[in-house]
């Protein structure tokens, strides 16, 4: 099977810089009769304010590419630049910081913790941050209005519905102005009207610049992004731009 790599971005899309550059990234478990290929020497760039779907069916390898993208796993080989950043080889430390600073992470479960606020959920990461209370509320409230729950700042997870609780969620990703928006099958848990709200969601960020990457298995979402990306077995299959502006 022929390996498709593409870089080239929309026409609306600047390309003073890649968010994301992988470079022949392979990620090998076990070995010899016993190995398995997650990735399999997997080139692809991601400029900034992209808005582009991962897709592929159990083991095709898109989630283990998302915990590379994330800083969440190693790759056993290859490159990978974050804005500019070779992370690779980078200490847990260094990682843990680079995922605080420069990415936001968007789950199909949410994460929430019950027992804290919506407001309280939002600011976790910037307390990590080292961010002051007060710029802390200030952000947390501003990330909450962006995605329409201004006047649900203080419900916690228990008084908010599926869809209300992504929205935390994603505020949460948002608000420490990450250079890209990861989200793990973010509309796997809603249902049809609630997913259509979450991905206006992230359309609107992505016109706000974000750049955002869904992974997904719903070919429906992933018409709703400017281009999808297809692995099967380890490889990209495909790679197409949807016209999306």
């Amino acid at each position: 099977m022929v390996q498709v790599q593409s870089s080239a971005p929309p026409a609306s899309v600047s390309t003073t810089r890649p968010a994301i550059a992988l470079s022949h990234i392979s990620k090998i478990y076990g070995s010899g009769n016993t190995e398995v290929r997650a990735l399999d020497s997997v080139s692809l760039t991601i400029h900034a304010g992209e808005y582009c779907a991962i897709m592929g069916t159990s083991g095709s390898g898109k989630s283990t590419l998302m915990n590379v993208m994330g800083c969440l796993d190693r790759p056993t080989s290859g490159q990978y630049f974050l804005d500019g950043v070779d992370v690779a080889h980078l200490n847990e430390k260094q990682l843990a910081l680079i995922r605080n600073r420069k990415i936001g992470f968007v789950f199909q479960q949410f994460h929430l913790l019950s027992q804290l606020s919506a407001l309280e959920n939002v600011m976790l990461p910037m307390i990590y941050g080292g961010v002051s209370g007060r710029e802390r509320r200030s952000r947390a409230q501003a990330a909450l209005e962006r995605v329409g729950l201004g006047t649900r700042l203080h419900n916690r997870p228990n008084q908010l519905s599926g869809g209300q609780q992504q929205r935390v969620a994603i505020a949460r990703a948002i608000v420490n102005e990450p250079v890209v928006l990861l989200a793990d099958e973010p509309t796997g848990a809603l249902d049809t009207t609630t997913t259509a709200e979450v991905m206006d969601i992230f359309a609107r960020l992505n016109q706000q610049s974000i750049t955002v990457i869904l992974v997904t298995h719903e070919p429906g979402v992933a018409k709703q992004t400017q281009r999808t990306v297809c692995f099967r077995d380890g490889k990209i299959i495909e790679d197409s731009f949807n016209g999306k502006k």
